[in-house]
C-alpha cells in the first residue's frame, strides 16, 4: 500500500469533517432528548408517544456510537449521467461524482451526504464493481484507517479509455484470469487479516468481497445456505447479512425481530461485538437452549454425558412421532368407576363415559394443554347428570368436589396437566412408557439408549444439549399450561422471528432443525457452516439432508464462499489432506495468503531424558516459544476434552497465564481450548496437542481434527505423543521444505 499518497491530506481532512458531523448530529439528538424529558405531564396518549420517541432517540443515539470503529473505509468515483460539469471533486476525474462509504450514514447542516451507510444502494458497487462490470465506477478507494486517522490509501482505476490509465482489479493487479481469485482491494485486505485476533470476532464491512457482498444483499425470501470452508468468512458474511436486511428492511424487520443462533456460549462471546459494530444492537443472539425457559441445562464438565447413540435417538426427526404418542398415551380413560360421595348421596362416572370425554376431546383441540379445561366441563357435567332424586347444577358439583383427592386424582389420569419438562421426565423414567410410546417407531435397543432413572423432583433433573430440542418439541405438542380461570398466557407461547441466522448448522439434529422452523415466521432463514467440519452425531452428507428439515415455502437456495482469506496456505495445505479423507466429495477453499512460518510438528514420543513421553510438557514449551517469537500473537492450545484439565495444570505450573474457553472465552493471550469448543473461532497461534486421541475421542473424528488445524491465522503448531493419524502423517511427509519440520528430541 502506497503510504504517502498525494490525497492523503484531503482525504484525512474529509474524514475529520465527517467526525465533525457526526458529533453534530449526536449534539442535535442529545438536545432533543432533553427537550422530550422536559415534557412530564399530558395525558396517557401524550405519554406513551412521548416514551415511544424517547425510544427512538436513545436508538440513534447508540448507533452513533461508533467507539473505536472506523467511520469511513472507502470512496468510489463514478460517472455521471450528463459529464457537464468537469472536475465537479476537484481532483482530475472530468464528469464524475464521489460518494464516501462508511459505516453509517451522516449529513452536513444542509442534509447533504457525506457519508453513504455501507448497506446503501449506491454503496454497491464499492463491493461488486470489476474489471468486467464496472458498474458505472472509474475509481475505487480503499482506507487503511486506524480511529480517525487514515493511514494510507490503495486505489483501483477502471475504464482505461476513459481515464487514461490501466485498470487494476485487485490481488497485486491480477485480474484472475490466471486462476486465482480476484480480490478486492488487496493490500487493505491482508493489512486488515494480518492484524493481531483480539479474542472477538471484527466486522469485514470495510473489506467485503464481491461472493460475500453477493450473499449478503441477496433476496430475504426463503432459505438460503452458505457453504463456506474455514477462513472463508462465513460467520461474519451471516452477521453481516442480518445488519443488511435490517436495513433494508426496517419496517417489518425491526418488529418481527431477528434471531441468531450459535453453537455454545463460547462462540457468542466470540461473535457478540460484530453487529453492535454495525448500528445492529438489537438483534437476538442465542444457543438453541437459551430458547426453551423454566429448566436447568447441565454444565460443560458436569458429568451429565450422554452416550453417541443416545444424542443420535434424540436428535432424529422419529422422536416427534414418540412425543406425540406419550402425550396420547397420558390421554386415557379411568381403569374403574369413580363413585364420589355428594351430600346425601353419590355421583358417578363409569369408564364408558370417561373414555367418550377423553375421545370427544382430543377430536377438538389441536394441543394436549388446551383441552384441560373442556375436559373437566365434560367430567363435571357428567358428574352432574349422575345425581339422583334432585337437580344440581354443573357448578355446583364443580364448586363442592374440585378439592376432593379421588376426583383430583380422575382428572390427573384422563388429562392431566403437563410441562414440558414433566412428559419428558416421566417418559425417561419409565420404560413401560418408552415402550408404550415407542412402539412400532424405536427398536428395543433405542427404548434403553433413552431410559434414564427417574429423580424424585422434576425441577432437580438437570437437562442435557440434547434435550432441548425435545423439550421444544414437547412445548409445542402440549401448549401452554392454563393459568387462573384457564386462561393462557400469550407470552408462554413459542416467538416467531421475520429472519433467522443459523451458524454451524452442519451441526444441528433434525429435531433441533425443526425447533428453528418452528421459530421462522415466513420461512425467512439464513444457514451457514460447512460440510467437512461435520461432527455430530447427525454429520449431513450433502445440504438436502439439512434442507429437508427447513420450511419448505420456497425452494432452498446453496450458495458457496470460495476463498479463503484467514488462514495461510501453508497450513492450508496441511489441513485439506485432513479434510480429503474425511469428506472426498467437497472442494477446500483456495487460500491467497502465503503465511510467514511453516506448520511445526513436534514429536513427543521421546523425552529429552529418554523417559517416555510428556505432551504436556511438550505442548507447554511450544506454546512459550510461540509467545516468545511474538509477544503480542494471542495463544490456543486446543486439546482433546479429556487433557484440558492436564495441560491446563502444566500450563500453571511453567507460570504462563491462561484462561479456559469454556468461563473466560478468548479473553486471556494463551487459552486452553477444549475440541468440543473450538468450532468458529480463529486465533493469531494454534497448538494442537495429540491429534490422535482427538480422532479417536470425537465421533467424527476427523472432521474434529480438521476444525483444530483450521483456527490459526498465523502459526501452528502439532505436539503428539501418540502415533499421527495417516492422512495427517502424510501430509507432513508431502509439504516441501520437510527439513524445516522440527522433532523434540
Amino acid at each position: 500500500m502506497t503510504q504517502q499518497h498525494p490525497e492523503l491530506e484531503s482525504e484525512q481532512a474529509y474524514v475529520d469533517h465527517a467526525y465533525e458531523c457526526l458529533e453534530s448530529t449526536r449534539t442535535s439528538a442529545w438536545r432533543l432528548r432533553d427537550l422530550n424529558e422536559a415534557s412530564m405531564g399530558g395525558t396517557m396518549q401524550a405519554r406513551f408517544e412521548r416514551n415511544a420517541f424517547d425510544e427512538q432517540l436513545v436508538k440513534r443515539l447508540n448507533d452513533l456510537d461508533l467507539g473505536d470503529a472506523a467511520l469511513v473505509f472507502g470512496r468510489i468515483d463514478r460517472l455521471v449521467e450528463s459529464p457537464g460539469d468537469p472536475d465537479r471533486n476537484g481532483d482530475g476525474l472530468d464528469g464524475t461524482e464521489s460518494f464516501h462509504i462508511g459505516r453509517l450514514a451522516v449529513a452536513d447542516e444542509n442534509s447533504e451526504p457525506v457519508v453513504v451507510d455501507w448497506r446503501a444502494p449506491v454503496a454497491e458497487p464499492f463491493y461488486r464493481a470489476t474489471g468486467r462490470d464496472a458498474m458505472g465506477l472509474v475509481r475505487r478507494r480503499h482506507f487503511a484507517v486506524e480511529g480517525r486517522t487514515v493511514l494510507g490509501i490503495e486505489d483501483e482505476l477502471f475504464g482505461a479509455g476513459h481515464l487514461g490509465v490501466g485498470h487494476d482489479e485487485g490481488l497485486d493487479g491480477a485480474s484472475g484470469g490466471d486462476g486465482r481469485p480476484a480480490i478486492r482491494g488487496y493490500s487493505t485486505l491482508l493489512a486488515a487479516l494480518e492484524r493481531g485476533r483480539t479474542g472477538t470476532l471484527g466486522d469485514i464491512v470495510a473489506t467485503i468481497q464481491a461472493e460475500q457482498d453477493e450473499i449478503i444483499r441477496s433476496s430475504p425470501a426463503g432459505v438460503l445456505v452458505v457453504q463456506g470452508g474455514p477462513g472463508t468468512g462465513k460467520t461474519v458474511v451471516a452477521l453481516h447479512r442480518a445488519a443488511y436486511l435490517l436495513y433494508t428492511h426496517r419496517f417489518p424487520l425491526e418488529d418481527q425481530g431477528v434471531l441468531v443462533i450459535g453453537p455454545n456460549r463460547v462462540f457468542l462471546r466470540y461473535i457478540e461485538r460484530v453487529l453492535p459494530s454495525l448500528g445492529e444492537a438489537g438483534v437476538e443472539q442465542v444457543v438453541l437452549a437459551d430458547l426453551v425457559p423454566d429448566v436447568e441445562f447441565a454444565r460443560a464438565g458436569s458429568g451429565a454425558v450422554e452416550s453417541a447413540e443416545t444424542r443420535r435417538i434424540k436428535g432424529d426427526a422419529r422422536m416427534s412421532d414418540v412425543l406425540d404418542k406419550a402425550v396420547s398415551d397420558r390421554q386415557r380413560a379411568l381403569s374403574s368407576e369413580l363413585v364420589v360421595p355428594f351430600r346425601t348421596g353419590y355421583l358417578r362416572l363409569s369408564v364408558e363415559e370417561s373414555a367418550r370425554i377423553v375421545k370427544s376431546v382430543s377430536r377438538r383441540v389441536r394441543r394436549h394443554n388446551a383441552g384441560r379445561r373442556l375436559v373437566e366441563q365434560e367430567f363435571y357435567g357428567a358428574l352432574a347428570a349422575s345425581a339422583r332424586g334432585t337437580e344440581v347444577s354443573v357448578s355446583e358439583v364443580r364448586q363442592e368436589l374440585r378439592s376432593v383427592p379421588d376426583v383430583r386424582a380422575a382428572l390427573e389420569r384422563m388429562w392431566p396437566t403437563l410441562t414440558p419438562a414433566q412428559l419428558l421426565h416421566d417418559l425417561f423414567g419409565s420404560r413401560a412408557l418408552l415402550r408404550l410410546a415407542g412402539r412400532n417407531v424405536l427398536t428395543d435397543a433405542e427404548i434403553d439408549a433413552l431410559f434414564r432413572p427417574r429423580s424424585e423432583d422434576v425441577g432437580a433433573v438437570r437437562w442435557t444439549a440434547s434435550d432441548v430440542a425435545l423439550l421444544d418439541d414437547a412445548r409445542e405438542i402440549l401448549g401452554p399450561v392454563p393459568g387462573k380461570g384457564g386462561r393462557i398466557d400469550e407470552s408462554d407461547e413459542i416467538r416467531t422471528y421475520g429472519h433467522i441466522v443459523v451458524d454451524e448448522v452442519q451441526d444441528l439434529s433434525p429435531m433441533q432443525l425443526k425447533m428453528v422452523t418452528r421459530r421462522s415466521l415466513n420461512g425467512s432463514i439464513t444457514v451457514v457452516g460447512d460440510l467437512a467440519q461435520a461432527t455430530g452425531p447427525w454429520a449431513p452428507d450433502t445440504w438436502d439432508d439439512v434442507t429437508a428439515h427447513l420450511p419448505t415455502k420456497r425452494p432452498s437456495r446453496v450458495v458457496g464462499l470460495s476463498v479463503g482469506y484467514r488462514i495461510p496456505a501453508q497450513i492450508m495445505q496441511l489441513a485439506d489432506r485432513v479434510m480429503m479423507a474425511a469428506t472426498p466429495d467437497l472442494r477446500p477453499p483456495q487460500a491467497i495468503r502465503q503465511g510467514d512460518v511453516l506448520p511445526e510438528v513436534v514429536d513427543a514420543r521421546v523425552g529429552a531424558n529418554g523417559d517416555g513421553p510428556d505432551v504436556a510438557a511438550a505442548a507447554v514449551a511450544a506454546t512459550a516459544r510461540m509467545i516468545e517469537d511474538a509477544p503480542s500473537m494471542s495463544v490456543a492450545v486446543i486439546v482433546p476434552d479429556s487433557l484440558a484439565e492436564t495441560v491446563s495444570d502444566a500450563l500453571a505450573a511453567a507460570g504462563i497465564a491462561h484462561g479456559r474457553a469454556a468461563t473466560s472465552g478468548l479473553d486471556d493471550q494463551v487459552t486452553v481450548v477444549p475440541i468440543s469448543v473450538a468450532k468458529g473461532l480463529e486465533i493469531d497461534g494454534v497448538v494442537v496437542v495429540e491429534p490422535g486421541r482427538i480422532v479417536q475421542s470425537e465421533l467424527q473424528g476427523m472432521r474434529a481434527l480438521y476444525v483444530a488445524l483450521t483456527r490459526p491465522t498465523q502459526r501452528l503448531t502439532i505436539v503428539h505423543g501418540d502415533a499421527l493419524p495417516e492422512p495427517l502423517a502424510h501430509a507432513v511427509a508431502d509439504l516441501p521444505r520437510r527439513s524445516e519440520w522440527v522433532s523434540a528430541g
